[in-house]
């Protein structure tokens, strides 16, 4: 099975409340996908979040770590970032490419094994399209839940591109995770879970960010 079959597999199963599980094949599809340009993407990400040194970061649905890894210098020395990810696999690799400062927890969004108030900052990069439909509302009250009152989130998600064949040819190769509008995916989410939204808007690299503060 080629590469492009496999992955748009795994984003039909994970659309559909399952999980990725081929972390390697993962990593590769992600570098072509962003054209050489995944790093400078991710930073964009990092960048919209504003994290700050010392703080305690959790990055939902982290996937291999990728995020995680470009937020960690940028919260050290005190900082902290922890991932959860469902996918056994998708851990295990990060847990092996974690920077001193990451840990990594088998977990769901919707069932965040931590107190309340744990975290400074929450960040969801390319993962709430993988929650089932009826899971992302407790996804998002579980993300307001562990933040402290003040506390930041920042969720990012593909855009599908302006261009109709452009759309077509990206939706094919990538499966359902590029065919929804970010505005139709997240709709009324975040404020319904008691965050105030303060900015959105399209980043580069076909990137549409929320970011928004816990009360």
């Amino acid at each position: 099975m080629g590469l492009g079959k496999l992955l748009h597999r795994h984003e039909e199963r994970a659309d559909a409340g399952g999980t990725i599980d081929r972390p390697r094949a993962y990593e590769i599809f992600a570098s072509i996908a962003f054209a050489g340009s995944r790093r400078a993407a991710f930073t964009r990400v990092a960048t919209a979040a504003k994290p700050r040194a010392g703080d305690r970061i959790l990055d939902v649905g982290c996937g291999t770590g990728y995020l995680s890894r470009i937020l960690a210098p940028v919260v050290a020395p005190s900082g902290h970032v922890t991932g959860v990810d469902p996918s056994p696999a998708m851990i295990e690799y990060a847990t092996r490419h974690a920077s001193g400062n990451c840990t990594y927890v088998q977990a769901e969004g919707q069932d965040l094994p931590f107190p309340d108030g744990s975290f400074d900052l929450v960040i969801s990069s390319l993962a709430v399209h993988h929650i089932p439909a009826d899971a992302r509302p407790e996804a998002l009250r579980e993300m307001f839940r562990v933040l402290r009152p003040g506390g930041r989130l920042l969720i990012a998600e593909f855009r599908p591109p302006a261009n109709p064949l452009a759309r077509h040819v990206i939706g094919a190769l990538s499966g359902p995770a590029m065919r929804h509008d970010p505005r139709d995916l997240l709709g009324p989410l975040i404020p319904d879970a008691g965050f105030h939204v303060e900015s959105e808007g399209d980043l580069p690299y076909l990137l549409y960010y929320v970011r928004a503060t816990r009360p």
